[in-house]
């Protein structure tokens, strides 16, 4: 008998159930399985296979150059690591925004190909036939306001976003829009904690928040920056828990101190 057995998997129900419980909601993006195994023993909620693996995997400027082939691989690798949490993968730029048809066969694509259990899309009411589509052959759909990387070049700034008024209502406006399309959460990026605590108020789904205050439903981050591994990116909202840079830093030239003077391997690590 597999000893996970009486682990209960995390789903949509669950997180919906959660929500109505007051419970917060974790998630954090992985890429590979040997993290992912590791979030998911931890117990971790919710596994993001972003696309930000564009910058944090493949060393891009941009989330922008992501294919949905190397998403795919991604997704397969960090599936292969999980038992119980809920695995999320992001259509990268490009594999959703044509047309609703060509979001559909990349949400079909990844959900046959990787075993993960949802996909998510950045924005609100140009992507809601999308989301429908999705959502109606099955598939579940989380979906991504406020700052959404893969339109960078159109904001021309990371700051953040709906401060003003305008931008603020239509935010509100899109929230509702997603909902109704049948998206399962939201994510909330980098928006004032004031709107976001409004957005989620307003909303039966859960909203999971980065950089958008503690009034969100969950919380993600980017383990890269959580673990304290990729050291450039240091916003306000990011609390780093490990300072993984230094520690692989100290480690590996202890390795190389120990092998430059013949103390590696020693007696007891040979055959």
């Amino acid at each position: 008998m597999n000893i996970h057995s009486e682990l209960k998997k995390i789903t949509t129900h669950t997180l919906q159930k959660m929500k109505e419980a007051g419970e917060k909601i974790s998630m954090i993006t992985a890429y590979d399985f040997s993290f992912a195994k590791l979030f998911d023993q931890a117990g971790i909620e919710i596994i993001l296979v972003g696309d930000s693996a564009s910058n944090v995997m493949a060393g891009h400027e941009t989330t922008l150059p992501i294919t949905l082939e190397q998403m795919i691989y991604h997704a397969q690798s960090v599936v292969r690591g999980i038992e119980r949490c809920l695995v999320v993968v992001d259509l990268p730029f490009g594999s959703y925004q044509g047309n609703s048809k060509e979001a559909l066969n990349s949400a079909i694509r990844v959900m046959k190909e990787t075993g993960g259990h949802s996909v998510k899309l950045e924005g609100g009411e140009e992507v809601v036939e999308s989301v429908k589509r999705i959502v109606g052959t099955g598939i579940p759909v989380m979906g991504h306001l406020g700052l959404t990387p893969q339109s960078i070049y159109k904001f021309g700034t990371y700051t953040v976003r709906a401060r003003e008024e305008a931008e603020a209502a239509k935010l509100k406006r899109d929230a509702l829009l997603l909902q109704e399309a049948g998206c399962f959460a939201l994510v909330l990026e980098k928006i004032p904690a004031l709107l976001a605590k409004e957005v989620t108020e307003s909303l039966h789904i859960p909203t999971i928040g980065i950089g958008a205050g503690g009034n969100c439903d969950g919380q993600v981050l980017v383990m890269h920056d959580m673990l304290g591994i990729n050291t450039e990116f240091k916003p306000r909202f990011l609390r780093q828990y490990l300072n993984l840079s230094v520690q692989i830093n100290m480690a590996v030239k202890q390795y190389i101190t120990d092998i430059k003077s013949k103390d590696f391997p020693s007696e007891k690590e040979q055959y």
